[in-house]
């Protein structure tokens, strides 16, 4: 359906667009992703060429656009690597606690462009988190702990709207030296414990904005350097983060909600572990055991999500998009309504600018640290099923630059192996005789797909 949607209307989303603010359209990487977008997939691109040891059977399977913004296929393609090597190769089987970092609306526009503004208050977040489990180590008489993080910007929110916020899975715990490196984990926490740590972040926070002139977030005139390269995205960022349509002929105008109003509005009820300081919210009341390597992954699974499932929306008899929310929202609205242009608009938004790396490390996990080599899982095994790990620096510059590649080309695990953990599903089984399926070419060139298409009476285009 997705796929459905951008084929038929990007092109007047794009003109549409070129349209605006003197010519000067979408950037560059924007068209770029949903021009992959639609190449994600089609044998006519390139494909793997599969071939049965015992039988002879051939299978193709087609290239995948390597996409990150809004690809629902690549999106969970790197979900699953991601959290497979995390798990495999960098935590320890140590308790591990998601912290969510939520920030207030007029930081999420800066950030959402600035990258070097985004690491800067993630760097201030982290260690924030870091320095509270050092502190409460040292007063349970555990001196000099040191403990680690794995932080993840997310660009989306549930309903497909622009929130810059942070996930961060970090060791609920420290570690200390004592005849080799040694883990103690931290006691509960409390609102309190919470409520301290998201209010240091806020004053730290706005004391980095200030010093670079920023204090007054999106009013400052801060985003001025986004408005002159990308005028027409930060005009659909700002409606994005607003709620509201910035282009089309409903263009100012709010999403549209649909559901049942409750008949009595409860107040939100925060958990025993969520805190929230002047437009800042945190919460940290999900953690995995030690031994819990499953929910582990889940947990790494959710926090690499990509931003929409497919099976979210449908289209109604008038052509419109319904998207279904994962959550009800407290005014009843279960539903979000959009004209295909719209959709597409909120797409564009959320496709991060390239070459920027969305998942950071820090403390004991971060390459550098003294005490990595001991603490993370060895990395330089290789299993029975072929698995190849990438080292923990460089996941995510190897799966995000490559925009090509076949199947089990990937920078990190085997295509087959990721489909195996996920879905429990063999893919190289012969469907024919049960046998082997070996791979036996990357067919890329041009000239060689459109005959072999030809001659299997296949698509060409």
């Amino acid at each position: 359906m997705l796929y459905g949607i951008v084929r038929d209307y990007f092109e007047t989303f794009r003109a549409h667009a070129a349209s605006l603010r003197d010519g000067e359209g979408l950037p560059r990487f924007v068209e770029q992703e949903f021009r992959d977008f639609l190449r994600c997939g089609c044998l006519a691109g390139g494909f793997a060429r599969f071939r049965c040891t015992a039988c002879g059977l051939d299978r193709l399977v087609a290239f995948s656009c390597k996409g990150r913004g809004f690809c629902p296929r690549c999106g969970g393609r790197r979900m699953a690597e991601r959290s497979a090597h995390l798990v495999d190769h960098v935590f320890p089987d140590v308790p591990v606690r998601q912290w969510v970092l939520s920030l207030p609306h007029r930081l999420r526009y800066l950030l959402a462009w600035d990258h070097e503004l985004c690491r800067a208050v993630t760097g201030v977040a982290l260690p924030t988190v870091l320095g509270f489990l050092r502190r409460r180590a040292r007063r349970d008489g555990v001196p000099d702990g040191r403990s680690g993080a794995v932080a993840i910007v997310q660009h989306f929110g549930g309903a497909l709207n622009l929130n810059v916020h942070l996930h961060a899975l970090v060791l609920d715990g420290v570690f200390v030296l004592d005849e080799g490196v040694q883990f103690h984990p931290v006691r509960r926490l409390t609102r309190e414990d919470v409520a301290a740590v998201v209010a240091l972040i806020a004053r730290r926070v706005e004391r980095l904005l200030e010093r670079r002139g920023l204090a007054g977030g999106a009013e400052s005139g801060a985003p001025g350097l986004w408005s002159e390269e990308a005028p027409v995205l930060a005009a659909a960022a700002a409606a994005s983060v607003e709620g509201r349509v910035a282009l089309g002929p409903r263009a100012g105008a709010r999403v549209r909600r649909c559901g049942d109003p409750p008949e009595e509005v409860a107040p939100v009820a925060m958990g025993r572990c969520h805190a929230h300081v002047d437009g800042f919210d945190l919460h940290a009341g999900l953690v995995t055991r030690a031994g819990q390597r499953d929910r582990l992954e889940r947990l790494c699974r959710y926090t690499f999500r990509p931003p929409l499932a497919e099976d979210r929306l449908r289209v109604s008899a008038e052509g419109e998009i319904w998207l279904t929310l994962r959550h009800r929202w407290v005014d009843g609205t279960t539903h979000l309504r959009f004209d295909p242009l719209e959709l597409l608009e909120r797409l564009a938004v959320l496709t991060p600018r390239p070459r920027v790396n969305l998942i950071l490390y820090y403390g004991v996990l971060a390459p550098p640290a003294a005490w990595r080599a001991a603490i993370v899982a060895s990395a330089a095994s290789t299993d029975a099923a072929g698995v190849h790990p990438p080292t923990a620096d460089n996941v995510d510059h190897a799966t995000s630059e490559a925009r090509r590649g076949g199947p089990s080309r990937s920078g990190g695990y085997q295509w087959a192996e990721l489909m195996r953990r996920t879905f429990g599903f063999d893919v190289l089984a012969c469907p024919r005789c049960g046998g082997r399926l070996r791979l036996v070419a990357l067919i890329e060139q041009a000239s060689v797909v459109q005959r072999i298409l030809r001659h299997l009476g296949l698509p060409t285009e």
